[in-house]
């Protein structure tokens, strides 16, 4: 719902958000060049783009806000304690890659092993369901270093010392906790997330899961097909309708719990409850070819389905597809081209669901040089992702330079996980390809990818981004438009040129005293408008505050 408050400040936002635009096109040189903000169309090649000169007003408060905010992050970019406090408190839009299972941190499954009495065998630091091992409760009180110790293995907290490679270190802590996680877990894990998000100072996340995966399973075993319309069938008269409609039914009672858990609509309402959240349905790469379709086809009929609504705010709950685990399993690598079919087939039969998927998790050497040079390109092609997660070896893949200008234009926008794709791949800094989605106008946004087992956080993210990547004050402000940009939330954006911060018809008259009755209805009918505004309104004050601060 729109306040009056918020009504009446919009229009002065919108000046100061068009003024920051200005700022940031003349602080970025040529070889620096990002999108003024992200874009939904063609991301021209070139210069900074410059917002249109007769929105700004000389002497405005909120332009001067944000031209000492970017001149006090320059000074204190190399003070750590100060940049931390900076980032920390900067708004950062949304978090648009983000693994449920992996969000949640070590310390926080621990206590869900001990709550649900499970055991853990202290030789491989595993959880399973008693009586294999030792009740997890009593076995921490009886090894005084064993808490330590399933930290370290339930993430990457020391894994330099483990013996194995980050890579498999990585994978391996989901099969520690795994046994921690189920449905009737979920809701504590989403609430931790919640309340990890909102401390991040995050308005919006995307969560991954996958909702009734064991029912979708036995519905998909022994009906392959090569022809999907007729594996579609099958699935369907073996009873696939129910497994969706339970797996939607899971996800509102996950979604419901976990804001009572939170004290969401009460005066003690936590953090959390702040955070708009939506689910993405995860497909699995590793999977037998008959579960990976059948997943795909359960996820896209779960996001059209009339009953995906979020039984609060009847909004809708699922809002896209992706497709996880690693891309250099064997079962990955040689499926890959045959999962970009099923989605291209899927694709035809719903066009409407958004798409997001992960590519280019991969560096040389981890795989065959032949298995670089393909899985991006294909992966917006022919799986039709408007989104893809990673994207670190773009410059491993055919002709990338081409490749690249294709992501500009068709404004495919590139999630960046800077902790992860140094703790799992080895690249990080220079090597990143960060740089060069810049260079080309790609969209990015940061992303935390999996933060429990990382042991990081959006706040993290960022100070990488400034720390090894060298990004500025207006790139990252940038990155955080760009992330409720290229979001899947429900409704138009708030921006008709988002390049050029132009907004649309109805609130472009920024000289009103009060926002038009259109504005009200338009930022009431589209949720992702909302956001964009809140966040433009969190920034308005943040580089209030900034510019107290002395010099």
């Amino acid at each position: 719902m729109v306040t009056k408050q918020k009504a009446l400040a919009l229009p002065a936002l919108v000046a100061g958000v068009l003024l920051l635009a200005n700022s940031a096109a003349a602080g970025m040189g040529p070889k620096r060049q990002t999108q003024a903000s992200a874009s939904t169309g063609a991301a021209a090649r070139g210069g900074a783009p410059k917002a249109t000169a007769s929105r700004g007003r000389a002497g405005d408060p909120r332009g001067a806000n944000t031209a000492r905010a970017a001149r006090y992050f320059d000074s204190i970019k190399n003070d750590p304690p100060l940049l931390l406090a900076f980032i920390k408190a900067m708004p950062k839009g949304a978090d648009l890659h983000n693994h449920l299972s992996g969000a949640v941190y070590a310390e926080d499954y621990i206590k869900l092993a001990i709550a649900n009495q499970l055991c853990v065998n202290q030789n491989d630091r595993a959880l399973a369901l008693c009586p294999n091992g030792q009740r997890i409760d009593e076995a921490i009180k009886s090894n005084s270093t064993l808490y330590d110790k399933l930290i370290d293995a339930w993430s990457m907290r020391n894994w330099q010392l483990s013996g194995e490679s980050g890579h498999d270190h990585f994978f391996a802590t989901f099969g520690k906790f795994g046994a921690a996680i189920s449905d009737l877990t979920f809701p504590d894990m989403l609430a931790a997330a919640l309340t990890q998000a909102a401390s991040d100072h995050l308005s919006y996340a995307e969560l991954m899961f996958t909702p009734n995966s064991g029912g979708i399973r036995k519905v998909a075993q022994g009906r392959w097909n090569s022809d999907f319309g007729v594996m579609s069938k099958a699935m369907t008269d073996a009873g696939l309708d129910a497994e969706v409609k339970a797996g939607l039914d899971l996800a509102k009672q996950i979604t419901t719990t976990a804001r009572k858990r939170l004290g969401c609509g009460t005066p003690d309402a936590g953090p959390g409850c702040s955070v708009e959240m939506r689910f993405l349905f995860q497909g699995q790469r590793g999977s037998p070819r008959e579960l990976a379709f059948a997943l795909f086809l359960a996820g896209f009929q779960m996001v059209t389905n009339p009953d995906n609504r979020d039984p609060q705010t009847g909004e809708p709950l699922l809002v896209g597809i992706n497709l996880v685990q690693p891309e250099d399993s064997p079962v990955a690598l040689a499926d890959f081209r045959l999962q970009m079919s099923m989605l291209d087939y899927l694709h035809q039969k719903y066009p409407a669901v958004h798409i997001a998927l992960h590519a280019g998790e991969l560096a040389p050497g981890l795989v065959p040089a032949t298995e670089l040079a393909f899985h991006i390109r294909e992966s917006v092609e022919r799986g039709h992702a408007e989104r893809i997660g990673h994207g670190v070896d773009v410059m491993s893949e055919d002709r990338p330079s081409e490749l690249l200008e294709e992501l500009a234009s068709r404004g495919v926008a590139i999630e960046i996980c800077l902790s992860s794709n140094d703790l799992i791949l080895g690249v990080s800094g220079a090597r990143h390809p960060l740089s060069v989605y810049l260079k080309y106008n790609v969209p990015v946004m940061l992303a935390t990818d999996d933060e429990g087992v990382a042991r990081s956080s959006m706040t993290n993210e960022y100070m990488k981004a400034v720390k090894e990547q060298g990004l500025g004050y207006e790139q990252l402000k940038t990155m955080a438009r760009a992330s409720l940009q290229y979001s899947f939330v429900q409704g138009a954006s708030l921006w008709k040129d988002a390049k050029r911060l132009v907004p649309i018809d109805q609130c472009r008259d920024s000289a009103a005293a009060t926002m038009s009755k259109e504005c009200t209805s338009f930022l009431r009918s589209s949720k992702k408008a909302d956001l964009q505004w809140r966040l433009e309104r969190d920034f308005d004050e943040f580089e209030s505050r900034i510019a107290r601060e002395p010099m």
